[in-house]
């Protein structure tokens, strides 16, 4: 993955500062631990970016939240149905599935996606 760091890329899967991509804006790595899942750091200790630009900065990320939900609702389809043969029912139940077991990672997935839409690299900060 390192050889990524430098693109919005790097920063949008391992949930690092979009400005450094120095360390994580996370205040606990694994999106599992449901009662930290959100709660990141106020600013970046190495470059100083401030996370939330303003109250509520992070709604915006309910959007993107929806496309990758449809996103991986289709691929979850196309894989369930066309691949392994299942009918309309074990196609539905397996989006939703998917979707429950995907829930932290699609919700950090969003807000990395939503904070690079309004962050550049910078590379000597």
């Amino acid at each position: 993955m390192s050889i990524l760091k430098g693109t919005k890329i790097y920063s949008i899967f391992t949930g690092n500062c979009p400005v450094c991509q120095e360390e994580s804006m996370y205040l606990e790595k694994n999106p599992y631990k449901l009662g930290k899942l959100q709660e990141m750091h106020e600013r970046c200790s190495h470059c100083g970016t401030k996370y939330k630009i303003e109250p509520s900065f992070f709604y915006g990320a309910m959007y993107v939240s929806y496309a990758v939900g449809v996103a991986f609702s289709v691929a979850t389809f196309i894989i369930a149905h066309y691949f392994l043969g299942l009918g309309l029912l074990g196609s539905f139940l397996s989006i939703v599935f998917t979707l429950i077991f995907l829930l932290p990672i699609i919700v950090r997935l969003s807000r990395n996606i939503w904070i690079n839409l309004f962050f550049k690299y910078k590379k000597n900060v």
